[in-house]
């Protein structure tokens, strides 16, 4: 019977053994694009909330956002591809379209005013959507989203993030920075 009991033991062992390199093939090294995305200038997406002031014309002057289609309705311009975009292109944008017989010379500034979410999914405590702030990280997120639950890995984090118009997830060290639109992932440990 001790035998039997080994044996069943044994090929319970194998088959965990067996099927463990297919569960950790979900692991992606974060790309050098990745990367690079948060040192770039920040680029505009939907659900930023821009301040677009044009200097002498008050009524131009307001907060915008950038809807899901990644525009932002102007008045007198009409609806400008804001998507991917860096404010000072923005600025140019709305600049060349009130020459066109609204403006002789405008003097247009973009900032953003509120930046669009991230979101923090996984072994945290409180999941859910929050408001990116300039140089946030990886653990900034967490603390936020009430912290690590007791089965969390702490080491690092699975995070998606739009880079050039494509969609990329790369586990990352939670002292990693963040940017606007990125989902966070925090993965219950092993062990």
């Amino acid at each position: 019977m001790a035998f039997r009991s080994f044996r069943y033991a044994m090929a319970a062992v194998l088959a965990i053994l067996a099927i463990a390199p297919y569960g950790c093939s979900g692991y992606r090294p974060a790309p050098d694009a990745f990367h690079e995305a948060v040192i770039e200038p920040y680029r505009l997406g939907a659900g930023d909330v821009l301040r677009i002031t044009v200097y002498g014309q008050d009524d131009l002057s307001n907060t915008y956002t950038v809807d899901q289609a990644g525009y932002v309705a102007f008045p007198l311009v009409g609806a400008v591809s804001a998507r991917g975009q860096t404010a000072q292109s923005l600025e140019g944008k709305i600049a060349s379209g009130l020459r066109q017989g609204f403006l002789r010379d405008p003097d247009v500034t973009v900032q953003v005013d509120r930046h669009r979410s991230i979101f923090v999914m996984g072994e945290v405590n409180a999941a859910g959507q929050y408001t990116y702030v300039p140089g946030m990280t990886v653990q900034n997120a967490i603390a936020i989203a009430g912290g690590f639950t007791v089965r969390a890995n702490q080491a690092n984090a699975d995070v998606t993030r739009q880079v050039n118009g494509e969609v990329m997830t790369g586990r990352v060290p939670i002292s990693d920075p963040i940017i606007g639109g990125d989902t966070i992932y925090i993965r219950e440990r092993l062990f």
